[in-house]
């Protein structure tokens, strides 16, 4: 089940609908071909994933956001957490037409408002080349800690 989040009215006046899903994404499962098509287009970290891969992902993820312009699909981000004392953000990801315009900071936000987040005692999450944006919305760097990571071979 889903349910409505604020609209963002971005500086053009466009507006765009933000839906905070429940456990089973049922609307963005019906449309895995538009996540699909935005993550291919519009990350570098999340192309290539298949639409099987992408079901399993949302099932597998306590809070969905995505971010629509009338039936177009424009935004998404996911987080997964263990409810208490750990919460990690996922493939929060606008397209590039719509960037600067409120949209992933809205996206971050519901997503930091969703109960398994927000109980959470500490958010993570990872990033490229976008921590200026992350900055600006309360995340800094822990020198404290390291990424380490384990590719699976062939990927």
């Amino acid at each position: 089940m889903s349910s409505p989040s604020p609209t963002v009215e971005a500086p053009r006046g466009e507006v765009y609908r933000l839906i905070s899903h429940g456990p089973l994404a049922l609307r963005l499962r019906w449309r895995l071909g538009a996540l699909q098509a935005l993550l291919d287009q519009h990350s570098f970290w999340a192309s290539s994933r298949s639409r099987g891969e992408l079901a399993r992902m949302l099932g597998r993820s306590q809070a969905t956001v995505s971010a629509w312009h009338g039936s177009t699909l424009v935004g998404f981000g996911r987080a997964t957490s263990d409810g208490v004392f750990r919460a990690v953000l996922w493939d929060v990801v606008v397209a590039r037409e719509q960037q600067g315009e409120g949209l992933g900071r809205g996206i971050v936000e519901a997503l930091l408002d969703s109960p398994a987040v927000a109980r959470a005692e500490r958010v993570y999450l990872m990033t490229t080349n976008s921590a200026g944006f992350y900055s600006r919305l309360g995340f800094s760097p822990d020198h404290g800690q390291e990424l380490l990571m384990r590719a699976r071979e062939g990927r």
